[in-house]
């Protein structure tokens, strides 16, 4: 009783830490007059991402890596099929044509390059699939190449106007310290909480991770999203899941091969496709669509996809 009130205590800590981590971060950012849609790619994306960071950094110390793969591929599952789809169905979401054409290809790249490292026995006919230190410098080579892309489009002026900033700048920096905490308590309780649920219940650490443990640590993504849909912010609220995606793939999980190696099982296969085919589909629509925009039947097939893919995960493996 003590482990599972701790694990939900876990969520609350996470996620407020994440919202407090954002808010202070995202004021600094608009002191130095950055836009709408930068903040949603990076400030926001890496805030709403450090639950996922903070489970798997302390997921990957421990050694357990089914919750640490488990946590990244399924929060990204939830980010497109269930957060956009959600954000989008609430209000029709209008995309840039440099996300169509740059951010979300990054994103399809990302979940191409997890499959291909994921894949040693397929590829390499190795004895194993695992994930090797060497593996996660390459994503971290991929997420610096991400940021520096967004650095340059900055630099050009191509994104967005300025953007007012509230409050005092200590105000700001205690938010991010206190977020930070926040995140890892959250996450260290978490993660207990997630390996004494599967034991209990008989389930693989895996399944947690891509259920639970997703959801979960994808709330803060939930949240920014649905509420930048309500006040009709679609840079923010396509800026926060896509940003979010590479952050997971490239920063998350590439960080925390770089900690320790991450043995990854063959039945994870039809997850790392679900990432994929999921960015593809979102690319499609958005390609096809006129304006570029995500209309409300849009969300309802993400959102329906989503509900498929639980069902298949809980009652098919």
């Amino acid at each position: 009783m003590l482990t599972f009130s701790l694990f939900i205590a876990g969520f609350v800590f996470l996620i407020k830490g994440a919202d407090i981590l954002v808010e202070g971060a995202s004021d600094i950012a608009r002191r130095l007059r950055i836009s709408d849609l930068v903040v949603g790619l990076t400030i926001v994306a890496f805030g709403t991402s450090a639950p996922e960071l903070a489970v798997n950094i302390i997921a990957s110390v421990e050694g357990n890596s089914g919750i640490a793969f488990g946590n990244i591929v399924g929060s990204n599952i939830a980010n497109t099929l269930l957060i956009l789809g959600a954000a989008s169905f609430i209000y029709p979401i209008r995309v840039q044509k440099s996300t169509v054409y740059n951010e979300i290809p990054f994103s399809m790249l990302a979940a191409l390059v997890l499959f291909f490292m994921a894949n040693d026995i397929i590829i390499d006919n190795r004895s194993e699939n695992i994930l090797s230190r060497i593996d996660g410098f390459v994503m971290l080579s991929f997420f610096s190449i991400f940021m520096y892309y967004i650095y340059t489009l900055a630099r050009k002026g191509k994104i967005g106007e300025e953007i007012k900033s509230s409050g005092n700048v200590y105000k700001s920096v205690a938010y991010i310290i206190l977020g930070a905490l926040g995140l890892y308590f959250g996450g260290d309780w978490i993660v207990t909480g997630a390996i004494e649920i599967a034991r209990t219940f008989g389930l693989g650490e895996d399944i947690i991770g891509l259920t639970i443990v997703a959801i979960g640590t994808s709330l803060p993504e939930l949240a920014t999203s649905v509420v930048a849909s309500l006040k009709k912010n679609s840079d923010i609220a396509i800026g926060n899941v896509v940003g979010s995606n590479i952050f997971n793939i490239f920063w998350v999980l590439g960080l925390s091969a770089s900690i320790r190696p991450l043995p990854i099982s063959k039945g994870n296969n039809p997850d790392i496709l679900v990432v994929l085919f999921s960015a593809f589909l979102l690319f499609l629509f958005l390609y096809f669509m006129k304006q570029h925009t995500m209309k409300r039947w849009q969300g309802s097939v993400f959102l329906f996809g989503y509900v498929l893919y639980l069902y298949n995960l809980i009652f098919s493996r």
